[in-house]
């Protein structure tokens, strides 16, 4: 879909940049999301203090919380994922909650964005099972049975292309479906009006996808642990 106005794409075309600005606004917005990310995190750890601020407060219960559902998956073995895992999280639901702001556009509504996120996501995985289990880990390709190992080999590896297709599509999707019908009801009920119910209605959807990801990525990476053993 393309957006009447977005306010950065705008801004590169002071600089000269028209054809970036218009042929790679996700990668604009991914650089938003991630000064937003940046900044924030860099006031609500300024100057930690013992009775926290509320940046600090907002931010401690937000990590602790991640990180405590992803240990009660995962186990304490799985802990030193957090930093990963949490970094995809609030990564997507930022970017998402960008798409609610006029003039701007979220970068997982492009399917590069999201490709690049699960291909990261299921990379790593086979990254821990290498990690925790060595060569044996190809065991887990193979299935049980020696004589029908070609047949599961060729299950396994549709499964875990499906798996980025799943996390990158998915996500896109929704995100890419709520744009156009925020566009829809700009373009017929005005600015302010109409949109108001969509937009309440888009923090959930930004929330619920950001989670939807995060989670399978944590039951992958559990997975993979688990492989280990």
């Amino acid at each position: 879909m393309e957006h009447p106005y977005l306010f950065f794409v705008k801004l590169f075309e002071l600089f000269g940049l028209d054809h970036f600005a218009h042929a790679y606004p996700h990668i604009i917005y991914s650089w938003v999301t991630m000064i937003i990310l940046i900044v924030f995190s860099y006031i609500a750890t300024k100057g930690i203090r013992l009775i926290p601020t509320k940046a600090q407060n907002v931010m401690e219960i937000l990590v602790s919380g991640i990180e405590e559902f992803m240990v009660d998956i995962t186990g304490e073995e799985g802990r030193w994922l957090f930093p990963l895992v949490a970094t995809i999280f609030l990564y997507i639901f930022v970017g998402n909650m960008i798409g609610l702001i006029p003039g701007f556009f979220p970068p997982t509504a492009n399917i590069n964005t999201t490709l690049s996120c699960a291909l990261v996501v299921v990379i790593f995985t086979h990254v821990i099972g290498i990690k925790y289990h060595g060569a044996k880990y190809v065991k887990h390709f193979m299935g049980p049975v020696w004589w029908l190992a070609p047949l599961i080999f060729i299950i396994e590896i549709i499964g875990h292309v499906a798996r980025i297709l799943s996390l990158s599509i998915r996500l896109m999707g929704n995100m890419t479906g709520h744009e156009i019908v925020l566009g829809i009801l700009f373009a017929l009920a005005g600015l302010f009006f109409a949109p108001l119910p969509i937009m309440a209605l888009g923090v959930f959807v930004a929330l619920v996808q950001a989670f939807v990801f995060f989670l399978l990525s944590v039951m992958y990476f559990t997975g993979a642990l688990e492989h280990a053993h």
